[in-house]
């Protein structure tokens, strides 16, 4: 699976863009046909706390899942956001086994 990471109008620093591929990984062990998972990573600069928005899209052939989620930190929100695409991986993987 390839992992993208990108900032937007600012450079992530190596630590964040490690953390993210290492807890990124984990997706593609639990649902092989993933393809792709892009995390991109904004400040809202419409509020001074909890300003910062994470999305991860994990591309998978017929479907996609995508999450977006905003905190006082990067890593909060990646690990908000990670958070939820492992539930929705969790039903994918419950729909095939039915």
């Amino acid at each position: 699976m390839e992992i993208i990471v990108n900032a937007i109008k600012f450079k992530a620093d190596q630590k964040l863009v490690d953390y993210v591929t290492k807890r990124t990984e984990k997706i593609a062990k639990q649902l092989p046909q993933a393809v792709k998972a892009e995390i991109l990573f904004k400040i809202d600069k419409e509020h001074e706390s909890g300003n910062k928005i994470t999305n991860i899209r994990v591309v998978i052939p017929g479907n996609d899942l995508f999450v977006e989620k905003q905190r006082d930190s990067f890593e909060k929100a990646f690990d908000d956001a990670f958070d939820a695409v492992r539930r929705m991986i969790e039903k994918i993987k419950d729909s095939y086994h039915q």
